[in-house]
């Protein structure tokens, strides 16, 4: 039979052993629990922001972090949780809004103390505002066009870190990606005025270094496009370059000239000829002209000429007529020099006269200073006059020449742009490159491409001089010269080291040198300072470049501002007795 029930000594017990169970399991719950409810939580204890006293330019933001470190070692990123603030609202605010928390803006240049803080624990640092920086550049107008010849001003506008924006045009460095396209200038006046040479596109662009936020250069550009025909009075010339003859000398400007027979279609282009305003008239060697030419003749015989330079070369030869065109300009008819050591018996002042071009170096001297003919008055009525001579035969001797007979400036005959010329040449590097391309602009102020802007005339005197002061010497006997392939003056040696024999009569100092003069107009005013460098001239012409911007040497008495000068320059030459926006020549301007 089945047991429904079980004893009370029983159930008694399962009773005591289930209780003790339950003893067990307590004690093992206890156990896993470890004590914590025994520890006391993590406090903050100390706050630090970073960076540390920084510096942010006007108009500028800069993020700050604020990180806490707790009692148990532990840090935390209490950016977003801090209260921030500024001692001085006046100077930079700083943001509590969510997603911005910690930033601070810059408002007014000067310190403040930025804080962080949570509940009773805060930190600081200094905050200092400096002027605003620049940003960015922007060169305007954009991608414009213009014609070889023609000139093209540039702006460059700077953007700076507190949204204002500020000209910089006269602050910048301009430059041109390609210069036989079109150049750019830096001089003082003309900073950013582009100048169109041939056809083609460059990219020109505003360059200017800066300090902050970090070191560097800040840049802008915009293209320029270079389109059409060369303007009419435009003389594309090259210094050592294509237009001049293979192993030419440094520093070397050459055109080219057409020249015809008078009255027919019979005509020739010459290259290498020397672009010079230091004299004038056209002087074509014998050798390079194939055309022929009348000869020009005086009542004792057949005009012939010695012409002495500064450098002491000389050269000689007949006066003969031509026609001559410059650039796109209608043809002139005048006479001109056909250097020629062979004619007649040559003076005495001309026995070492240039035999033929390679002797002299170029093929011809284009003259274009600042007056009408090589002699003037002195030459019509006084036959020993040192420079014309009358030929019969062999036997030349002193002549009196009309002015009309004389070697004439072609400039000065032209219909319309005869009052002078603009020379045009961009900035070079330091060290020198290799060729550079400049434009021989024909007129002053007779075209939208010759308006002289930017620039200072001075006045010269009969003989074309003005007055240069250097080193405490005033050289009363001073002019601009492109045919001259240096900057010529006297310098002690103890302030300008000659260089070693055979090139003893060119500087050769350790480092380059930076100078200035002053140049005085002849009628005594105005004046105005001009830098120069002087590099060491051996060290230059032995590395591959042939146009340099720093070389110079003893002079021949005075001062003379040679190729150098132009670099980097627009230099107005005005041919006397002619006037222009500038005033009546002869003067110098740029």
């Amino acid at each position: 039979m089945r047991r429904l029930w079980s004893p009370a000594g029983s159930a008694s017990m399962k009773s005591n052993e289930f209780f003790i169970l339950m003893l067990m399991l307590v004690a093992l719950v206890a156990g896993c629990g470890g004590g914590g409810g025994n520890t006391a939580p993590k406090t903050l204890v100390s706050i630090s922001i970073t960076p540390a006293n920084p510096s942010v330019a006007l108009g500028s933001s800069r993020q700050f972090t604020a990180t806490g470190t707790f009692s148990d070692n532990t840090t935390q990123d209490l950016t977003s949780s801090v209260t921030w603030g500024t001692s001085a609202a006046s100077v930079a605010t700083v943001s509590n809004a969510a997603g911005t928390n910690g930033r601070a803006t810059a408002v007014a240049v000067g310190t403040t103390a930025i804080t962080a803080t949570s509940g009773g624990i805060s930190a600081s640092t200094t905050l200092t505002v400096v002027p605003a920086t620049l940003v960015s550049i922007a060169v305007t107008p954009a991608n414009p066009s213009i014609a070889p010849g023609s000139s093209q001003q540039f702006i460059a506008t700077g953007t700076l870190s507190d949204n204002t924006t500020q000209d910089l045009t006269t602050s910048v460095t301009w430059s041109s990606s390609d210069i036989s396209i079109a150049t750019v200038s830096n001089a003082a006046g003309t900073n950013g005025r582009a100048t169109g040479v041939a056809a083609g596109t460059v990219t020109i662009t505003a360059t200017m270094a800066v300090t902050q936020p970090v070191p560097g250069n800040i840049t802008g550009s915009t293209g320029l496009a270079v389109t059409g025909a060369v303007q009419a009075n435009v003389v594309p010339f090259t210094v050592d370059g294509s237009l001049c003859a293979s192993g030419s000398y440094p520093n070397k400007p050459c055109v080219s000239v057409t020249v015809c027979t008078p009255g027919t279609s019979t005509c020739q282009t010459i290259t290498d000829i020397l672009l010079d305003t230091g004299s004038y008239g056209l002087r074509i060697f014998k050798q390079a002209l194939s055309v022929s030419l009348p000869q020009v003749t005086v009542a004792s015989g057949a005009l012939a000429e010695c012409i002495q330079f500064g450098d002491g070369s000389t050269e000689w030869g007949p006066i003969q007529r031509a026609s001559v065109i410059l650039g796109g300009e209608p043809a002139v008819q005048l006479p001109i020099q056909v250097v020629d050591a062979t004619f007649g018996t040559r003076p005495n002042q001309c026995q070492n006269a240039d035999p033929t071009p390679a002797a002299a170096g170029f093929n011809g001297i284009l003259g274009v200073g600042l007056f009408t003919e090589d002699c003037g008055t002195a030459c019509v009525s006084f036959a020993a006059n040192g420079i014309y001579f009358a030929c019969n035969g062999s036997v030349c001797s002193g002549s009196t020449a009309p002015i009309a007979s004389q070697a004439q400036n072609p400039v000065a005959l032209l219909l319309q742009d005869n009052n002078g010329v603009l020379v045009q040449l961009p900035g070079i590097p330091a060290g020198g490159t290799a060729s550079v391309n400049g434009n021989l602009v024909l007129g002053i102020g007779t075209r939208a491409n010759n308006t002289p802007s930017g620039v200072t005339a001075y006045s010269a005197s009969g003989v074309g001089d003005f007055t240069t002061t250097f080193n405490g010497t005033g050289f009363s006997n001073s002019f601009i010269d492109s045919g001259s392939n240096g900057l010529f003056f006297d310098a002690p040696a103890t302030l300008i080291p000659p260089c070693p024999s055979p090139n003893a009569g060119w500087f050769c100092p350790s480092t380059t040198l930076s100078l200035s003069a002053t140049n005085t107009a002849a009628s005594g005013s105005p004046s105005g300072s001009v830098p120069f460098r002087i590099g060491n001239f051996n060290s230059l012409i032995g590395s591959s470049n042939n146009v340099f911007a720093e070389i110079g040497g003893s002079s021949f008495g005075g001062f003379d501002w040679g190729l150098p000068f132009f670099f980097g320059r627009n230099v107005f030459v005005g041919i006397e007795g002619k006037s222009s926006s500038l005033g009546i020549g002869p003067y110098w301007a740029y």
